[in-house]
């Protein structure tokens, strides 16, 4: 019998290559095609008849899945309502961020409404576990703790405990023996997430596995790893701020893009109910070049302050600096103020940053940006109660946005008595806020700032 080839497979896309190359054909990526161990030989064709499959029709009902809350209404939030039985969550985040802290106080939490929870962790002795435990006061949870990078030990275990809920805190350090491979590499990553989404589904146990992540800010590791999993949340945050966003990019049981926002404190990390209160808390006085951004995370309107700082540059190539935001709608919009209202920006340094340490990825901030690039470049504040949103095309004409009604509402709530829209914008009838649609770009600069 033939002896199986072996096959290479990059890390970062997870694509099959015949022989090593040095960069990846599909992703562009280099030095990230790893030999994976060949498949063993077994018969070639359909030489077994399988099973019949019991089939369905679209209109079978069936009851939704149940939910298990923990008390810590944003991580419910992100997870769609709760925590559902038998599923599969991977969480990622920079380390040092805190997955191991907001995990840890996720089980105790479990642990405290009665469900049985098994906390086992790969990177650190349980001693250490049991510090951070006694310095976030949750040594009293009934939580069962192992140290240990076995998966046969570990899957072991989990069969013979049963419990309702399982931390594996890492998926890079398990360590599966049939695997020729060494821990951390796509084989041992890709086949010990199988092994363990696998045993959730069948024992009905949730499994929560903490991912690392690559420098880039992805999950480190094979892509099917996340196609395996049925919720992937991203922990994100700046190390200066205190401010940390729990995000679900993948969620078969909700909403993605939800957010939760935590607030890291010397005792642990304490919820935000109420984000846009605490992003917007800092504001003093009115000054040229902060601008407030009406925005959606998810189902919840969120208002963050983008502020934006323009200075003449020394350098042949003035720098163009961005925290919290694309750095190529940045260049975007600085190219439509110059070709659509005559505004340059050559010869001038630019810097950019969402207050509080949030990303902002919605295309909804562009004319948020603009106002804060042309108050900076102008030196003329934008008034304090005024929020704007809206999409700002290469044409110059603002593009109306969805879910217009909730981000008014959320700046009604906090005092805000105007808004900056696009036409055509859908803002229903909101007392107490004014709103004054703009058709494009030209006219907005012309009555905000009387140029354009």
């Amino acid at each position: 019998m033939a002896r199986p080839a072996a096959s290479f497979t990059c890390t970062a896309c997870g694509a099959v290559h015949r022989k090593w190359a040095g960069r990846c054909d599909a992703c562009g990526a280099w030095n990230s095609i790893v030999e994976e161990a060949p498949l063993s030989a077994g018969p070639k064709g359909p030489t077994l008849k399988g099973r019949s499959i019991a089939l369905s029709d679209l209109s079978t009902a069936e009851p939704p899945p149940p939910r298990i809350a923990s008390g810590l209404s944003e991580l419910d939030r992100v997870l769609g309502g709760g925590l559902v039985p038998a599923s599969a969550i991977l969480v990622g985040g920079d380390p040092g961020i805190g997955k191991s802290t907001l995990l840890l106080q996720a089980t105790a939490a479990y642990a405290r409404r009665g469900l049985s929870c098994l906390y086992i962790s790969g990177e650190e002795a349980s001693a250490q576990v049991r510090m951070r435990a006694a310095r976030l006061g949750l040594s009293d949870a009934p939580v069962k703790l192992a140290a240990e990078t076995s998966l046969r030990d570990i899957l072991t275990t989990l069969d013979a405990e049963r419990p309702g809920l399982a931390i594996i805190d890492s998926i890079q350090t398990m360590w599966l023996d049939s695997v020729e491979a060494a821990p951390g590499s796509v084989s041992q990553v890709r086949a010990a997430a199988h092994e363990l989404v696998t045993f959730a589904k069948r024992r009905g146990v949730a499994v929560i596995l903490v991912g690392h992540v690559t420098k880039d800010g992805q999950i480190a590791g094979p892509r099917v790893v996340e196609h395996m999993v049925d919720c992937v949340l991203y922990f994100e945050g700046e190390r200066g701020h205190q401010f940390r966003i729990l995000r679900a990019v993948k969620n078969r049981f909700g909403p993605a893009d939800e957010i939760g926002v935590f607030e890291m404190t010397g005792a642990g990390l304490s919820e935000v109910t109420n984000p846009s209160a605490l992003f917007l808390s800092e504001r003093g006085a009115p000054t040229a070049g902060s601008a407030v951004f009406a925005g959606i995370e998810g189902t919840r309107p969120v208002l963050t302050e983008i502020q934006a700082l323009v200075a003449p540059s020394p350098l042949g190539t003035p720098r163009r600096t961005v925290v919290g935001l694309d750095s190529g709608r940045l260049s975007t919009i600085l190219a439509v103020l110059e070709a659509r209202c005559g505004i340059p920006f050559a010869g001038l340094d630019v810097f950019l940053n969402v207050a509080g340490g949030l990303r902002v990825t919605e295309p909804a901030a562009d004319v948020a940006v603009a106002a804060a690039l042309l108050s900076a470049r102008e030196d003329v504040a934008i008034p304090p109660d005024t929020v704007l949103f809206g999409e700002i095309s290469l044409s110059g004409a603002l593009r109306p946005v969805g879910q217009t009604e909730n981000r008014l509402k959320e700046a009604s709530k906090l005092g805000f008595s105007r808004a900056i829209a696009p036409s055509r914008s859908k803002t229903g009838e909101h007392p107490g806020i004014t709103v004054t649609e703009m058709p494009d770009l030209t006219a907005m600069v012309g009555q905000m700032f009387g140029a354009g």
